[in-house]
């Protein structure tokens, strides 16, 4: 039987092919223009385009759920729905002040000389004379290595993380029942093998603490409450796939954008410094690493004059929103320059990602590291387009550069 998730991420018909996945933004707009909320009746679910609906979507707590499993008793809940992204206030209040403790600034300020030890350890392994899959051999490793040093696991698993991960964020191949029965099979069992590990690693953490984040939540305290087992073992499946894909899919969308705007990586190489934070930005609006959220109407409720009745699926769509002519001036655009840049990548409300900050230094890091060795690229001659088999994750599985 699938899931609320699984059925409101079904593949959407309109965006089945490889380049519609990667180029979904005339289907966005054209349903901005004519059907801003819509529902699907095939997939059961409600889908929401424009800015203004979707943020309100992703803020309203009081009317619209992020537990979107339809199990009672927390008892028989997976660890990933015990997590923060599948939880309301006041447990998210809770959760969320006691793991915040990890993504301070002034934590990820000691932070960073560890992650440009990383991207330059990477960049040391690259042969420039070679064709570089950008994706295989930087963008992916490096956030592994940084979720790994955080979480204290053993970097030796990381080809693991990365097929678990994978299998997470997969959508069907398409919607046949054997497909849709096939995927769910395959994420069941990821599930269960990463509770397994996580499992075996809080037991190891809870009797001998580090210095990393498993150990600092087993004996963190915050508003009267600690986090049971099952709930640390959530948010370690969680922070290694979002922290996983979110940063990969940014950094991978930053270089296929600097390929597609050559004039604009121009202004970059000219002033690093001062316009890759904005340009980070802009990556994060034009192609969103995330491009929709599910979640689920607590309430009979109208949105535009769209009637949303209690316990229907809405997906709100991050990747049309930040397209979105209403909100951003000349939005088909890569402005590196745009101010402000309201984009909605990583949320809004109370669940906004709580890895941001991490992502954004992880991106910066990267991309100035490359620079600095490599200004000069371009897309290989045998490049072909290969994006992540998934609705709302939105990435590249390789992406092949020749350096000039």
């Amino acid at each position: 039987m699938e899931n609320s998730t699984q059925t409101a991420f079904r593949q959407v018909e309109e965006i089945s092919t490889k380049e519609e996945r990667y180029e979904p933004f005339s289907w966005y707009e054209q349903m901005r223009k004519e059907s801003p909320v819509r529902k699907d009746e095939k997939r059961g679910a409600w889908d929401v385009f424009d800015y203004q609906s979707v943020k309100y979507v992703l803020e309203a707590k009081e009317f619209f759920s992020s537990n979107r499993s339809k199990k009672q008793d927390d008892q028989q809940k997976s660890p990933i729905e015990l997590s923060l992204i599948s939880i309301d206030p006041p447990k998210h209040t809770q959760m969320r002040s006691l793991v915040n403790k990890a993504f301070t600034p002034k934590v990820m300020k000691a932070w960073r000389p560890r992650v440009e030890r990383i991207a330059k350890q990477l960049l040391d392994n690259i042969d420039p004379a070679a064709d570089i899959d950008v994706v295989k051999q930087f963008s992916y490793p490096l956030p592994v290595m940084v979720i790994a040093e955080i979480l204290g696991v053993p970097l030796q698993d990381q080809s693991r993380f990365k097929e678990w991960s994978n299998w997470v964020v997969a959508g069907p191949k398409d919607n046949s029942p054997e497909a849709i029965r096939l995927l769910e099979e395959n994420q069941q069992r990821t599930y269960h093998e990463l509770y397994v590990y996580f499992k075996e690693i809080v037991r190891n953490k809870r009797e001998t603490p580090g210095e990393d984040i498993i150990s600092v939540l087993l004996g963190a305290k915050a508003l009267g409450a600690v986090l049971t087992e099952e709930e640390i073992i959530g948010f370690c499946i969680l922070l290694l796939v979002a922290g996983n894909e979110t940063t990969t899919n940014l950094i991978s969308n930053a270089f296929y954008c600097f390929t597609e705007f050559p004039e604009v990586f121009e202004e970059i190489i000219k002033d690093t410094e001062g316009t890759l934070p904005l340009a980070i930005e802009e990556v994060l609006r034009y192609r969103s690493p995330v491009q929709a959220m599910s979640r689920v109407a607590k309430e009979d409720t109208l949105l535009g004059e769209a009637r949303i009745k209690a316990g229907d699926i809405v997906v709100a769509w991050m990747g049309s929103a930040n397209r979105d002519e209403q909100q951003f001036k000349d939005a088909g655009r890569f402005n590196i320059k745009r101010k402000p840049n309201p984009h909605l990548a990583f949320g809004k409300g109370i669940h906004f990602c709580l890895g941001a900050p991490l992502a954004r230094l992880e991106a910066e890091i990267a991309l100035q590291e490359w620079i600095k060795r490599y200004p000069a690229f371009k897309r290989s001659d045998d490049f072909t387009l290969e994006p992540i088999q998934s609705t709302f994750v939105y990435g590249l599985k390789e992406f092949k550069l020749t350096v000039l």
